[in-house]
């Protein structure tokens, strides 16, 4: 693979930290632009801004655009936890934008893109405010993040 080639997925396109940690009522926003042939996009919450296999992460949703998947997991204690995948609609489209939004509930995690319910995901990682960074990466160009 070429030095230059922006292909591979663990490219990281943006960390972010979460100030004071998540906690039930915030609201994060992606809005990216997706690639014109698209494999995967990531966006993770975690618990630390550097990732490694040891840290827990709270969220990590992958998109598949091959599939037309939405992929939600946890990793606790460095173990991943059973994927849910189940969804009404797959939202993305190569070279469209979109706007994602993770809101924090006292119980779940609530997706919604472009303003419409997506998906939910239980919370397994109990201690919310552990979770201070936002990971991003994969097939988008991002617009913003807030």
């Amino acid at each position: 693979m070429a030095e230059n080639d922006k292909s591979s997925v663990n490219e990281e396109l943006y960390v972010g930290e979460i100030k004071g940690g998540l906690r039930p009522s915030m609201r994060l926003v992606v809005m990216g632009i997706v690639k014109q042939q698209p494999k995967s996009m990531v966006v993770a919450l975690v618990c630390q801004p550097q990732d490694d296999a040891e840290s827990d992460v709270g969220l990590q949703v992958t998109v598949s655009f091959p599939e037309r998947a939405v992929l939600r997991n946890a990793r606790l204690g460095g173990k991943w936890g059973v994927s849910e995948n189940a969804l009404s609609y797959f939202p993305f489209a190569a070279g469209e934008p979109f706007k994602m939004e993770i809101v924090c509930e006292h119980q779940q995690f609530r997706m919604l893109v472009d303003g419409q319910p997506l998906c939910c995901f239980t919370h397994r990682l109990t201690q919310l405010s552990s979770l201070t960074a936002l990971h991003i990466y994969g097939d988008l160009q991002l617009t913003k993040v807030a």
